[in-house]
């Protein structure tokens, strides 16, 4: 197979992970019991984690213990708990607007953690995807919660050092199990807060535990083990911008299935984002990675 064929096919299995992760907004404030945050997040993370590495059976070195650890809060347990609390305070497009500075943060560390500095169309991408993402959400309609808006900006910073570092610090692992000790990690971070700061969950109905299968088979395993693949096979800012295909998930999940508004500006806004992920990834892919 060639090299562009190759990585064709790596970002397209990447960017599956976005897509899947733009759906937990609908499924958050649609289908869970409301205002439990951690609950959602540490639900999503243990199974799936404790399922992956049932399966792979690997035990990581002594020495990589404290950066999993690092890896497991940046990426699942901090990164989670932010995304379902900005899911449930904010509309799930709305989130979109703090979420998708995440490129520009991941061209920063680059910058500042390698000294290479950002090609042009990579920033010019970046700023067009946060520009987009704002004319996605110009809508009479739109709310803001501050903490949760809040919540996002937090969110994105937090996937984009987690992405950065699981380049830099990747474990002698397979991608399985890289992701289920970070899921399992992870997810046990969060058990503190799910048990003394979110309410008890109520009786479950069939939908409830519908969903949170979805979230946590999808959402984690299958969709953190493809993105975990792409990290270590793309460029961190490659895989960062498939990341602004989450909020335009979630912002065309809600036009169609809740008949959220998408004006003239809405779909000029989504065609720039499109446009930003493309500008991103042809940088990207026409630039040599480091490995």
């Amino acid at each position: 197979m060639s090299t562009n064929r190759r990585s064709v096919i790596d970002t397209l299995l990447t960017a599956l992970a976005p897509v899947i992760w733009g759906s937990t907004y609908i499924v958050t404030t649609e289908l869970l019991p409301p205002d439990r945050p951690a609950t959602a997040a540490m639900i999503r993370a243990l199974p799936a984690g404790v399922l992956l590495l049932i399966y792979c059976r690997r035990i990581p070195f002594r020495a990589d213990w404290g950066r999993l650890a690092v890896l497991a809060f940046l990426n699942i347990g901090l990164f989670q708990v932010l995304l379902f609390l900005a899911a449930y305070r904010l509309p799930g497009g709305v989130a979109a607007v703090a979420g998708s500075i995440q490129p520009i943060l991941m061209m920063l560390l680059v910058w500042a953690m390698e000294r290479r500095r950002p090609a042009a169309l990579g920033v010019i991408a970046g700023v067009t995807g946060i520009a987009g993402m704002a004319a996605l959400l110009l809508s009479p309609r739109a709310s803001w919660d501050w903490i949760g808006v809040g919540a996002a900006l937090l969110g994105a910073a937090s996937m984009a050092a987690g992405t950065y570092l699981s380049r830099r610090w990747r474990p002698d692992l397979p991608v399985m199990a890289f992701t289920g000790w970070q899921l399992l990690l992870g997810g046990a971070m969060l058990m503190p807060l799910a048990c003394f700061v979110d309410p008890p969950l109520p009786p479950l109905n069939a939908t409830h535990i519908a969903a949170y299968l979805y979230l946590s088979m999808a959402g984690a395993l299958l969709a953190y083990s493809l993105w975990f693949r792409g990290i270590a096979r793309l460029s961190p800012v490659a895989v960062s911008s498939l990341g602004l295909l989450s909020p335009v998930t979630a912002v065309v999940l809600g036009w169609i299935l809740l008949g959220q508004s998408m004006t003239g500006i809405s779909l000029a806004g989504l065609i720039l984002v499109l446009a930003s992920v493309l500008g991103v990834q042809f940088n990207s892919h026409s630039a040599p990675v480091r490995r």
